[in-house]
């Protein structure tokens, strides 16, 4: 089923483990064999979430909103378009194109040949359930548009995700292929600006845009058509060619645009009047909270660590966004 070639077995044995010794579709293990004890509970966050998550997106549709639901399932359509082609690049022709990108650590569940844990499946509709609902809570959407709307949430999930991406290889959830320039270069430290830039916050915040701007059955498009705006986003460095430095900036200066608008669009509006869910007021909280413990952690064994200051940086952010959200009346 799989391709274990030079640099993917360079990786995975940088992780503890040989890609050749691998069950092709799925595997279980249990959680106290894994190679760190931040990863178990790393999954109880995340699968936690989604199931926190979907609970709540069923309460919404059943009060007669069907965006949150409509978006949790698109989440794992995007999931399936985009990640096979990220493991199996020589599955789809695309390995010369992207070459091996990077590889997940081992852990509880995983699927594909060990490249798939169920926390990544859980993370995609977690996540983008957290930053949707807190820009709905806020009533960007609501008073400026989908559009707006968008931005916010790719500011949203900025801040959020890139406290879990800049810790993760640290505690070896998962490790960059090094070799590979064409798409993990340039990066902030060890974080590939591509991943912070059109993952984090692109596609997010394209997948929300168009299940929130369309209608009925053509929502379940949404997450075939999200890599399509991360492909508009990346046209900017593309034009730098083979210039890392050019890439860079260029990256850099969209990457401040979302920090920008985004931070505009969620701190200066009026104080939120939409009453805040049960999932709201407190997963993205136990979200930070788990963080903080994981970079507890990698600090304490002394580990090296992707851009701190950013991670700092971002931290402070989804606090306050927390602190805003908090403003919001409890919902009855």
């Amino acid at each position: 089923m799989t391709a274990c070639g030079a640099d993917a077995e360079a990786v995975t044995r940088g992780l503890g483990f040989d890609c050749h010794d691998v069950s092709p579709v799925l595997s279980v293990r249990p959680p106290w064999a894994l190679a760190d004890w931040t990863m178990p509970l790393l999954e109880l966050l995340v699968v936690g979430g989604a199931v926190f998550a979907l609970v709540h997106a069923l309460r919404r549709y059943r009060d007669g909103d069907p965006v949150n639901l409509a978006l949790w399932c698109a989440s794992l359509v995007y999931l399936f378009v985009t990640e096979p082609p990220l493991y199996f690049p020589e599955w789809f022709g695309l390995d010369e194109l992207y070459g091996f990108i990077f590889a997940h650590n081992r852990f509880t569940v995983q699927f594909m040949a060990d490249r798939l844990p169920l926390y990544i499946v859980a993370f995609y509709p977690m996540f983008s359930q957290l930053a949707y609902e807190i820009v709905r809570t806020l009533g960007v959407f609501r008073r400026r548009g989908p559009a707006a709307g968008a931005v916010a949430v790719a500011f949203v999930c900025q801040v959020f995700y890139e406290v879990f991406d800049q810790v993760g290889p640290s505690l070896k959830w998962w490790a960059w292929n090094p070799g590979n320039t064409i798409v993990n270069q340039p990066a902030l430290a060890s974080v590939p600006m591509t991943s912070m830039l059109l993952f984090a916050s692109v596609s997010m915040a394209g997948m929300t845009y168009l299940v929130v701007r369309l209608r009925g059955w053509w929502r379940a498009l949404a997450g075939v058509l999200t890599p399509l705006t991360m492909v508009v986003a990346g046209i900017p460095s593309g034009f730098a060619g083979d210039d890392v430095t050019a890439r860079a900036w260029i990256l850099g200066v969209e990457l401040a645009l979302v920090w920008v608008a985004g931070a505009w669009l969620v701190f200066t509006g009026r104080r939120p009047d939409r009453p805040v869910s049960a999932f709201v007021r407190f997963f993205p909280a136990v979200y930070l909270a788990g963080m903080a413990v994981f970079w507890l952690r990698a600090l304490a064994i002394g580990v090296p660590v992707a851009s701190g200051l950013y991670a700092l940086a971002c931290f402070a952010a989804a606090g306050l966004v927390l602190v805003v959200v908090s403003r919001a009346p409890a919902a009855s």
